[in-house]
């Protein structure tokens, strides 16, 4: 037991991932926004996911839904360490909670105030990975480097369009 582990706490239970239920415990997950993403398939909207797997996003102005992401379920996620979390799980969860509550009065900015805020918030609260550098740009990145799609059907899901897209435009550019 550490330090910040009160001994009058139960333990909390880190749920395994659930692709079919969709739950992600201690994950930051991405889903495509249409026509954003068909666009610019590295723009996409997060979440992150509690030590139950219940995903909290800031899906727009004053709102954190949970369990409901704005843009669909997750194509592709980021399996986070709770015991990075200064407190571990029990902090994991209760920083998740601190930056929904605080988003939850924030209006929503696409550029500068947005999902990836919120995920950055919960994860400089916990002191994830002993750091409270987190932004917007730097949970983008990650998400990309060390994400996973859920399902072949997720990458398609993100990709095809894209794919069409630049085909399609190629395809035109060509012919002229």
């Amino acid at each position: 037991m550490s330090e910040t582990d009160s001994p009058l706490e139960s333990p909390i239970i880190i749920e395994k991932m659930d692709h079919r239920h969709h739950r992600y415990p201690c994950c930051i997950v991405w889903t495509p926004i249409p026509l954003l993403t068909w666009l610019f398939p590295i723009i996409g909207h997060v979440g992150i996911g509690n030590t139950s797997g219940v995903i909290r996003d800031f899906a727009g102005p004053y709102f954190v839904s949970e369990d409901n992401m704005a843009f669909g379920w997750p194509t592709k996620y980021w399996a986070l360490d709770p015991y990075k979390a200064k407190g571990g799980p029990t902090s994991f969860d209760r920083c998740v909670s601190m930056a929904s509550e605080e988003y939850m009065g924030r209006m929503h900015n696409l550029f500068c105030d947005n999902c990836h805020s919120h995920v950055a918030m919960a994860l400089n609260l916990m002191h994830y990975d002993s750091s409270t550098s987190w932004n917007m740009v730097k949970v983008c990145c990650m998400i990309m480097i060390h994400g996973h799609y859920v399902s072949f059907a997720g990458l398609l899901k993100t990709w095809l369009p894209f794919v069409c897209i630049a085909g399609g435009i190629t395809a035109l550019i060509c012919l002229l």
